[in-house]
């Protein structure tokens, strides 16, 4: 008892040992944003995007850029580069400019004439000189391209891009593309167009139980354009805002991908590198070295991390798609620091309060019983605007000072709210300025979504006479969304719309931002309230399917302000039938297959007969004599007999 006892304690003891820290310590990547490194990148591809062909003899080019941005105010800085050679110089210049969210432009074309068109109330210029005039409103990309196809022209770029910091545009080279320009999905611009981009989700953490000094910044590469080696430029940068620089703080840089990049390496900072494949500075470019990081998961990562580098904080974890070129800015700032007031964030181009910008970020959400706005404190200062308090048409409803913002809430039947045509809440919001006697009223709508019903329906037809909830493999499936109330101030599409088929196989995904995914999915028609889509499914799927799901996301835009917009989501069950292959033959096709099958038999029948005939041996040829001679027939008998009546006879001849 005594000897089992002490065997139990041996095993205790030997699975603490094996239970190392690292096994306990999690990372959990949620490091303060003002503690994490910025990286940008130049992506190989622009999320949607085309090339047209321009005449050789051509002076002109048009430019369309479509560009994204998740934030209410941003900086861009886009530069239009002339191409030199035997090529005509290029005199006009058209970019029109499509802006979801609000910008800065800061242009660089030297001595390019270039004429904008573009929302001057989305992008900001300036003491830049630029040329423009007002776009219109466009719903669709389509609508864009066959606006820009009647003003200016053939189309010599299309490029949309999400959160671009800085795009460069080549002009005067030749294009081998015919027209017209339609867009692909992730399309390389080439040469054409190169963009910048700020990565998105970069992330950092402490060890609870690290004792080391070091930072590490792990870039990570997701995917690889091809299996041929590629070089990736990684520009690193270590600095601190207030300049109080820590030249004590160990890095280390750890660049994870695939086998085939070759990392070169361009920083002034002393950083330790680590990394897959092999890498080289840019000092010393041929010099190469052999990389020895060896994890693949997230967690094997920030094991190896911990461990081998005796890291205390991870300052920053991102993984990016395929790109040439990587910037990384870090803080690296020493403990101690003398406090100092907080930096005034200024504008150099707006002196007073621009108040068609305020208007633009004064956008109000909807839930299904009151309307909010909210302004953030952080773009007044850039807006250089003292605002004391922000109220709703009556005055009694004022806002309320939350997280460093402003926050303005009313229930639908409160504050002065209207109600148009019962689904647009209209209200108007009274700035009050520290530097301005007079307020300032600015009207603010949103939709009141529990007000509208969507319904979609399928059909076999594309007359949209008959309902139908099950579709066949292999026919055209017409489908119809219709929402209500229908009003003129509205305009209805389709964001996106996808087919679950079940554990039985993969969905479908049929439109995605408002554009067919595949040839055999096609818009019909579109208006304030009806849409109308036609899908094919493939007729032969293994295994087949029996049911399916549709689900489709429907956009609601205001006409007069498109950033004021819902989305309502719908969906529908359908059956699906398989047709049978023998499905509507008729007798006279059935009797032809069965006399077919009975010719066939009989001519392999005679032919096997006909082999059989002639290739037997000739002995097996002769025909039997029915008289048997009689010299012949007593030697015959005698030696049958012989045979009979002597057994070991018959033994030994066998």
């Amino acid at each position: 008892m005594v000897g089992v006892f002490y065997f139990a304690m041996f095993l205790a003891a030997w699975d603490f040992s094996l239970a190392s820290p690292l096994e306990k310590d999690v990372c959990d990547l949620e490091l303060p944003d003002s503690e994490t490194g910025k990286v940008t990148y130049t992506p190989e591809q622009v999320s949607w995007g085309c090339l047209g062909q321009r005449n050789h003899n051509s002076t002109q080019e048009v430019h369309i850029l479509n560009l994204r941005f998740p934030k209410d105010i941003s900086v861009l800085e886009l530069t239009i580069q002339a191409h030199e050679g035997n090529e005509p110089q290029i005199r006009h210049v058209q970019v029109i400019l499509i802006v979801q969210g609000l910008i800065n432009l800061l242009l660089q074309a030297p001595r390019i004439p270039v004429n904008f068109s573009l929302d001057p109330d989305r992008v900001f210029f300036g003491a830049t000189d630029v040329n423009y005039t007002p776009l219109p409103d466009f719903f669709t990309r389509e609508e864009l391209l066959d606006w820009a196809q009647r003003t200016h022209g053939n189309i010599t770029s299309y490029a949309e891009m999400d959160n671009p910091q800085s795009i460069t545009l080549h002009l005067g080279q030749a294009l081998p593309y015919a027209f017209p320009c339609i867009p692909e999905l992730n399309f390389n611009m080439g040469s054409h167009l190169t963009w910048k981009t700020l990565a998105l989700g970069v992330r950092g953490c402490r060890f609870r139980k690290g004792l080391g000094k070091k930072v590490a910044h792990v870039l990570k590469i997701t995917q690889g354009p091809s299996s041929s080696p590629q070089t990736v430029e990684v520009k690193m940068n270590l600095s601190c805002p207030l300049g109080n620089l820590n030249p004590t703080l160990e890095t280390v840089l750890i660049l994870q991908g695939p086998r085939n990049i070759n990392w070169l390496i361009d920083s002034h900072n002393n950083v330790q590198i680590e990394t897959t494949g092999e890498y080289s500075f840019k000092i010393f470019p041929n010099n190469r070295i052999s990389g020895s990081i060896g994890s693949d998961t997230l967690q094997e990562l920030l094991d190896e991390v911990q461990k081998k580098y005796n890291a205390s904080t991870i300052a920053s974890y991102v993984e990016i798609p395929a790109t040439s070129h990587i910037s990384l800015w870090a803080p690296s700032c020493a403990s101690t620091v003398e406090t100092s007031p907080s930096p005034v964030l200024t504008t150099p181009f707006m002196m007073t309060c621009y108040f068609p910008l305020l208007s633009s970020l004064l956008l109000p959400q909807c839930s299904p019983d009151s309307m909010t706005l909210v302004l953030k404190k952080e773009f007044i200062a850039v807006l250089n605007c003292q605002i004391k308090h922000l109220s709703f048409r009556d005055p009694s409803c004022q806002s309320q000072e939350i997280d460093n913002q402003f926050v303005l809430s009313s229930t639908f039947s409160g504050c002065g709210m209207n109600l148009k045509k019962g689904v647009i809440l209209n209200n108007e919001v009274t700035v009050t300025l520290t530097s301005r006697s007079e307020p300032v009223l600015i009207e603010v709508e949103c939709l009141n979504t529990s007000a509208f019903s969507v319904q979609m329906e399928a059909y076999h037809s594309q007359q949209f006479l008959r309902t139908s909830n099950t579709i066949e493999l292999g026919q055209r499936v017409y489908v119809q969304v219709t929402v209500a109330p229908a009003i003129e101030e509205l305009i209805a599409q389709l964001d996106s719309c996808s087919l679950d088929l079940g554990p039985e196989a993969d969905p479908v995904e049929l439109i995605h931002d408002q554009v067919p995914k595949s040839p055999r999915v096609s818009f019909l028609m579109s208006d304030s309230s009806r849409i109308q889509f036609s899908f094919l499914l493939r007729g032969h799927m293994v295994p087949t399917p029996t049911a399916a799901t549709l689900s489709c996301n429907v956009e609601l835009v205001l006409k007069a302000r498109k950033e004021t917009k819902t989305t309502i989501k719908t969906s529908m069950k359908l059956n699906i039938s398989n047709p049978i292959p023998t499905q509507g033959l008729g007798m006279p096709a059935v009797l032809g297959i069965t006399f077919g099958a009975f010719i066939i038999g009989a001519l392999l029948t005679a032919a096997l007969w006909y082999i059989y005939s002639h290739t037997r041996p000739p002995g097996k040829r002769q025909p039997v004599m029915a008289t048997v001679p009689a010299s012949e027939s007593s030697s015959t008998n005698h030696s049958i007999g012989s045979t009979q009546s002597t057994p070991c006879s018959t033994s030994s001849m066998a």
